[in-house]
């Protein structure tokens, strides 16, 4: 790993931004506003794990797919079931958990398994 940022970690905080605004502006893109923040959460999520861990810390470890099945169980849990029942802002939806297992997995496959030092 490199010690900067990755270009798709700085794009997935910009593609965030962009739609915060959005949202907060009354515009809402279905799939785009609902969905792809769930899909590049997890790929965000573990890119950062990875970089503290790495680069910052200095040990060297990558995630495996027990990892990112957790990880996607875990923010499965937490902002589809438990939020929702805390407040009203959250909706518990089976695509959001789609989305964060299949940017999970293309995460895994993408960054582990394909380009593997």
């Amino acid at each position: 790993m490199k010690n900067s940022i990755s270009c798709g970690f700085l794009l997935g905080l910009a593609v965030w931004a962009f739609i915060i605004v959005l949202r907060e502006k009354g515009i809402v893109i279905p799939v785009i506003s609902n969905h792809l923040t769930d899909f590049i959460t997890l790929p965000m999520y573990a890119y950062l794990v990875e970089y503290i861990m790495n680069d910052l810390l200095c040990y060297r470890w990558k995630p495996d797919l027990k990892f990112i099945i957790i990880s996607a169980v875990y923010l499965s849990l937490l902002f589809e079931v438990v939020c929702p029942i805390l407040s009203e802002k959250f909706t518990g939806d089976f695509w959001d958990v789609l989305a964060y297992f299949v940017g999970g997995m293309i995460y895994y496959l993408a960054k582990v398994r394909l380009f593997t030092n």
